[in-house]
């Protein structure tokens, strides 16, 4: 193969034999760039990076039917990895696949705005033989607790299972048992943990001297044990979490919708609000990739995926990471490819993510790595090991790239890696920015969603039929005791510290009496018929339509 051999330069959707023109490329780059002539649907990432020189005839793709097969988007801060999931989720979106986007630092809302024309974009554009036009997306804004601007999303504790709290309460593996086995009680005798309160309920009433009786089948719990898993529930609380449990639960098939023009909607996670507490955010990342596990059915190889879920700063979901989370994660992301769905993750470099993980990551885009310290220099040589061969100098290529430009590897329509293929990556067509917060709250409110989950609700759950009622009680709608110490059981009728807005607007006016006397839960559930009753029986309709997924999560059957 010379040198002057050319090699066809196809637009998305074409066959390689329809394409518009033909280029003179080197060899080797020649030899690249035919591994992403594609005669299918594909997206289009840039153009080829050889010797120095930027190739718009060589353009690099992915397969459309290949996202499902999930992937890795690393690099070093600065070095433009937002840019690239917005590049490739605007596409996405307008091959009618929706997208999910987790939005750390409140700069991805721009992707539902047309971009802005510019010397530096129309410079790109020309480089990598990009059409470049500006657009923006169908998207829907929402915010973890309704922390933030967008519509609130919210799990009960039954949903969010005992795998996924440990991992945010912190706890280590004895501990994560026990709360399990509180679960499992739950789960059978059909007390649904609507919110935090409710966990607290149950965990009282198992450690009184009637509750040990109903574990004795199944283990116990140590009165050390808990009290560390209700002092991390209080520290919890303390940090204003609470109103990320309760209802309405977030429904996760709103996160597959497709606009009435048949893009697919990208649906944007507000995080700002809770950088600090990665734990937290991380792991409820995971319950929504869990529960679209859990619910959605198998479709085999689909010609598109149903959704593409971007999980950014994914570093930090491993951090600590218990081996029951770790194999549940491995678990999901092989799996969940079959239910149409692609998982990329997004952090700094490939060490990061669990060897069990990274196999199952087929599509690669990797920035530009530092290489300043000893650690920096150990982690380059372990990302260069994780490509296959190639005639670059990965090493040399990975700390010489600059901002928007990637080494890239997919696999091919038939399911074999391409060849690695360092690429100045094509500029967006949205707006590279957030969007102003007047307009991001006019797009929230009139969201056909914001009626349906902007409001929290407080119904009749595990807290309230565990507390007897007290005749004549006597407190104002909406009054909020203290909270109990984190060493003693918790007060009956104290909600947890966070839930901000009076009870009575949160339960359509509905008002909870209070007990003359600060008596424990305990106190109270021991002498309770209702309980008593409730702990006699096998387990209710509701208990029995509890399952729980691999990762612990769970739904009643819809």
């Amino acid at each position: 193969m010379s040198d002057s051999e050319t090699m066809p330069s196809a637009a998305a959707g074409t066959a390689p034999e329809e394409a518009v023109r033909a280029a003179a490329l080197p060899r080797e780059a020649l030899e690249i760039a035919s591994g992403y002539a594609f005669a299918g649907p594909a997206l289009d990432l840039g153009a080829l990076l050889w010797d120095g020189t930027c190739l718009p005839d060589a353009q690099i793709r992915v397969p459309l039917p290949m996202l499902n097969r999930h992937g890795l988007v690393a690099g070093a801060t600065g070095t433009g990895k937002t840019k690239t999931l917005q590049l490739i989720a605007e596409q996405l979106s307008a091959q009618g696949v929706p997208v999910f986007l987790a939005d750390i630092k409140g700069d991805v809302s721009g992707i539902s705005a047309p971009g802005e024309p510019g010397t530096k974009v129309q410079e790109r554009a020309r480089e990598v033989g990009q059409e470049w036009t500006p657009g923006g997306c169908p998207a829907e804004f929402y915010a973890l607790g309704g922390l933030g601007h967008g519509i609130p999303v919210r799990a009960t504790v039954t949903a969010f299972g005992p795998v996924l709290l440990s991992k945010v309460l912190q706890l280590n593996r004895t501990q994560e048992q026990s709360l399990g086995l509180i679960f499992h009680y739950a789960d059978q005798k059909g007390l649904e943990l609507v919110d935090l309160k409710d966990l607290r309920a149950v965990v009282a009433f198992l450690t009184s001297d009637e509750g040990k009786q109903e574990l004795k089948g199944i283990g116990g719990l140590s009165t050390a044990t808990v009290g560390v898993i209700l002092r991390s529930l209080t520290a919890f609380e303390a940090q204003g979490m609470s109103p990320f449990f309760g209802e309405p639960e977030f429904d996760t098939s709103e996160l597959t919708r497709t606009a009435p023009d048949g893009r697919g909607v990208v649906s944007v996670l507000e995080l700002p609000a809770v950088q600090e507490k990665p734990q937290l955010f991380s792991t409820f990342l995971m319950w929504l990739l869990a529960d679209l596990f859990h619910d959605l059915p198998e479709v085999g190889d689909a010609d598109k995926p149903k959704l593409v879920f971007f999980f950014d700063e994914a570093h930090l979901l491993f951090n600590d990471a218990s081996k029951a989370f770790l194999d549940s994660i491995t678990q999901t992301v092989r799996l969940i490819r079959s239910k149409g769905v692609g998982v990329f993750f997004v952090t700094q470099t490939p060490k990061d993510v669990p060897g069990d993980v990274l196999a199952q990551l087929g599509n690669r885009v990797q920035h530009a790595l530092r290489a300043f310290t000893p650690d920096d220099q150990k982690a380059l040589k372990a990302t260069v090991k994780t490509f296959p061969d190639s005639p670059y100098d990965l090493e040399e290529v990975l700390t010489g790239l600059g901002t928007g430009e990637a080494v890239v590897t997919v696999l091919s329509e038939k399911g074999a890696p391409t060849p690695v293929a360092a690429t100045r990556l094509r500029a967006p067509r949205s707006l590279m920015g957030p969007v102003e917060a007047g307009a991001l709250d006019q797009a929230v409110r009139v969201s056909p969603l914001y009626g349906r989950y902007a409001q929290a609700v407080d119904r009749e759950s595990a807290y309230e039929r565990l507390t007897p009622v007290q005749a004549g009680g006597g407190a104002a709608s909406g009054s909020q005791p203290s909270p109990p110490s984190p060493t003693s059981p918790p007060s009956s009728s104290a909600p947890p510290s966070g839930r901000g807005a009076p009870e009575a607007a949160r339960s359509g006016g509905r008002s909870r009496s209070r007990p003359k006397e600060d008596a424990s839960v305990v106190e109270q559930v021991v002498g309770s018929g209702l309980f008593k009753s409730l702990a006699r029986s096998v387990g209710t309709q509701i208990g029995r339509e509890i399952t729980r997924s691999i990762f612990g999560t769970a739904r009643k059957r819809r």
